[in-house]
């Protein structure tokens, strides 16, 4: 696994939204805004899974994921790859839960997307655009 720079946890604090993206065992793409997003340590982040359903079931077919980050306060954008673990319990995942239903108790917050960063490559136009960084 790799461990994101300062810098880099600092543009993934300021995202304001996380594309998702995944893709099944066939390669069908999908991409998904997500506003359940942490980044618990230098080389893990959560999703929250609150109304997936192609996402799900790609990861489940196919344990791979990316997540876009870019805004207008984030200095550039990076993509994060990583291996995705699903989880509907277990410590992790009460803690998910936890801290989606302090948000709102409608969110049902069905399971907890665990990705562990393998890659991360810069997405800024330029000379350097789809360098692997990490």
């Amino acid at each position: 696994m790799v461990k994101l720079t300062p810098e880099m946890k600092e543009a993934f604090s300021k995202a304001p939204v996380y594309p998702l993206a995944t893709a099944s065992k066939a390669g069908e793409p999908n991409v998904v805004p997500m506003k359940s997003v942490w980044l618990v340590d230098d080389e893990t982040v959560w999703v929250a899974d609150n109304y997936m359903e192609k996402t799900l079931a790609n990861l489940k077919e196919n344990a791979r994921a990316a997540i876009f980050l870019w805004g207008p306060e984030t200095k550039g954008c990076l993509q994060v790859k990583g291996d995705v673990e699903v989880l509907t319990s277990g410590p992790d995942y009460e803690k998910m839960r936890a801290m989606v239903k302090a948000k709102s108790e409608k969110y049902p917050a069905k399971s907890l997307i665990r990705i562990r960063i393998t890659d991360v490559f810069t997405c800024s136009p330029g000379d350097g655009a789809g360098k692997k960084v990490l």
